[in-house]
Order: structure tokens, then C-alpha cells, then sequence
């Protein structure tokens, strides 16, 4: 009698747990946590990446306003280079690439982010050059809330 072919052998039919019986079942709990635990981690994280420059912004008492879809982030940074959505610009090169944003019939929102160490004349002439450029709506980017001095 050939005991590998099911007559009764110790151990060796479906319930045992030698032999050559496949596993039909996997356990999927564990995989549904660490799924959960990353899908927490970058809810919590994505917010932080919306900024790439690195800025000192000042401290304000003005609550914070609503992301939109349509936005424009133009950034400054303690040394006085300008970038456009994390892309530096060459000196002088703000207004042409302004003109070529698809304004549509309502223009897109338009976010300042000056270091806290810029010369006021620097942030204004920027901003001189968003409103030329047909953007009359700048919001400008500072830290949370502060008391007023």
C-alpha cells in the first residue's frame, strides 16, 4: 500500500500542515493595515509638499484662505531670485511668462511668497509686474496666526 497517495498517512491530508498541500487562503489584514497607515501618512504630509521653496515667510494674523485649482505661486527667496511654481526665472523673465497663462474668463489666483528678509521696493516691483501682467488679485503667503504687535 502506497501511503503518498492519500490511504493514510500521518500528517499529509488537507488539514495537515506538512507535506505538498498548497495554501488556499491569505491573510490580507496585514496588507490592508500598512495600506492604511500610508494612505494616513501622505494625507498628512501632501499639504507640506505644496510649497518647493524654500522661504522665512513673516508672521501674520490674517486667516488662512482656501486653495483653488486655478493658482499661480510666484515665490521669492531670501536672495532675491524670483521662481514661478518651483521654476527659477532669469531676471526680467516674470512678465513674458506671465503672458502666456491661460487667463480664460476668470483669471487664476495669483499667490505671492516673499522671504521675510526682502527689501519691501523688491516685493512691490514683483507685484507691479503681476498687476501689468492683468492679475489684479494677489494673495500674499505669510505663517500662521500671530498677535498683533
Amino acid at each position: 500500500m502506497n501511503l503518498s497517495q492519500g490511504g493514510g498517512g500521518r500528517g499529509r491530508g488537507r488539514r495537515g500542515r506538512g507535506g505538498g498541500a498548497a495554501m488556499s487562503e491569505i491573510n490580507v489584514t496585514p496588507l490592508v493595515d500598512v495600506m492604511l497607515v500610508l494612505l494616513i501618512i501622505f494625507m498628512v504630509t501632501a499639504p507640506m509638499l505644496s510649497a518647493g521653496v524654500p522661504i522665512d515667510l513673516p508672521d501674520s494674523k490674517a486667516e488662512a484662505l482656501k486653495e483653488e485649482q486655478d493658482e499661480i505661486t510666484v515665490s521669492m527667496d531670501g536672495e532675491g531670485r524670483l521662481f514661478l511654481d518651483d521654476q527659477e526665472l532669469a531676471p526680467g523673465e516674470l512678465g513674458d511668462r506671465l503672458a502666456g497663462v491661460q487667463k480664460g474668463a476668470k483669471p487664476p489666483l495669483v499667490t505671492l511668497r516673499a522671504d521675510r528678509s526682502l527689501d519691501y521696493g523688491r516685493v512691490m516691483a514683483v507685484m507691479g509686474e503681476l498687476n501689468a501682467a492683468g492679475f489684479k488679485s494677489i494673495s500674499l503667503v505669510t505663517n500662521g496666526s500671530v498677535p498683533a504687535p
